[in-house]
């Protein structure tokens, strides 16, 4: 049954319009978006999916279909920050944005909205951020806000860092609303500029993979934040306003300044880390401008050991990934995302993929752990109304 014809027997009328978002993979860049450095994330084909109709009457219902609930029914005049609905759970990111937009003086009047994604949870790969994105962009176009993608994209974090209570940068919603097919997407965190980066890889006779390990650590819980923050504190020392200030060329002079002011160490790698990683986002485009795709795998094989190192976000899970990914003929490998579990990507030969991807089962296999989840990444299209 269609999403519509879902809609219809839940609300028992037929729905305005069907939009979709996409889920991202990070090909490069980890960290830095709120350092307002780099990044280049690539959109998913996996999307979630909105059947939406407009209310005037100040009623908001949000359905699942991937979650066995009742409709969750409120006023838009009720959203509050960190309230019930903004305490985690699904409803938070569509409520949040209902929120975010009203807040910044959007007349949002209510909605239907009943949603269903293909985007893995728990992954790395941006599942909140599609949620998010797919309502503001129905949204949008229901109430004739005229807000650009870009706008939207920066909504839709507004909602998950003030409303729900996530500290993430902007990269996840960018890359679900600004995304082009067949790209990858060259952020800067610091103006949202954006350039779309070909990214053509089945006629380069490669194939990038995402592998979800299917494993969220608990020592995850409150690292993004206090990696945050000890990136503000190694801003502070240098005397900027952003790591994204401080030049490559310049970091081990600054190292040897935030070791002479006494710095923790973890400020040193973490600054350490984001000034590198940065460079990476740089290396990569310049590769690929001069068609060496190929050459694009040993610095994501450096972006793995520095986020394992450096940042210290992988875990053991990962590291086999990667290990077993590079041993197994792998042009590069690198964990993704926010780290302690999630995703890694791995860039193979179109045909090494099968053999890369047994040896990665057979190894998880050995070591005891849940068998991973392994899937091409192919660059799509961000959010768009389907019909």
């Amino acid at each position: 049954m269609s999403i519509a014809a879902q809609f219809s027997d839940l609300y028992g009328y037929e729905p305005a319009g069907v939009w979709a978002a996409p889920g991202r993979v990070n090909l490069i860049g980890e960290y830095t978006d709120f350092n307002e450095g780099f990044v280049l994330p690539l959109a998913l084909p996996h999307t979630a999916v909105a059947a939406v109709a407009r209310r005037d009457d100040g009623v908001l219902r949000l359905h699942s279909a991937d979650i066995d609930a009742p409709v969750a029914e409120l006023r838009v005049e009720d959203l509050v920050p960190l309230s019930k609905y903004g305490q985690g759970g699904w409803a938070a990111y569509p409520a949040g944005v209902v929120w975010a937009l009203r807040d910044a003086g959007h007349a949002v009047t209510g909605a239907d909205i009943h949603l269903a994604s293909t985007v893995p949870t728990g992954a790395g790969l941006s599942s909140s951020a599609a949620l998010e994105v797919v309502t503001a962009y129905a949204l949008n176009d229901l109430f004739e806000l005229g807000l650009s993608t870009q706008e939207l994209a920066v909504l839709s974090q507004r909602a998950e860092n003030v409303f729900v209570g996530v500290p993430c940068g902007v990269m996840d919603q960018m890359a679900s609303a600004c995304s082009e097919e067949g790209h990858a997407l060259h952020l800067d965190c610091r103006d949202l500029s954006i350039r779309q980066i070909p990214f053509d890889l089945a006629a380069e006779g490669l194939q990038l993979l995402v592998v979800d390990t299917r494993v969220k650590h608990e020592l995850g819980d409150g690292a993004y934040a206090e990696r945050r923050a000890g990136c503000e504190e190694g801003a502070r020392v240098l005397g900027v306003s952003h790591l994204r200030d401080v030049e490559f060329d310049e970091l081990d002079d600054s190292v040897r300044k935030l070791e002479a002011a006494g710095a923790d160490e973890k400020v040193v790698r973490y600054v350490r880390h984001v000034v590198s990683d940065d460079h990476r986002v740089e290396r990569v485009i310049e590769l690929l401008a001069a068609g060496d795709v190929r050459g694009i795998g040993p610095v994501l094989n450096e972006g793995h050991v520095s986020l394992r190192d450096d940042l210290r976000i992988s875990c053991d899970e990962l590291d086999l990934v990667v290990a077993t990914a590079q041993t197994a003929g792998a042009v590069g490998a690198r964990m993704t995302g926010g780290g302690f579990g999630g995703s890694a990507v791995v860039l193979v030969e179109a045909d090494d993929a099968d053999a890369v991807t047994k040896a990665v089962l057979t190894a998880f296999e050995g070591a005891g752990y849940t068998a991973p989840r392994v899937f091409p990444a192919v660059p799509s299209a961000g959010a768009r109304k389907l019909g």
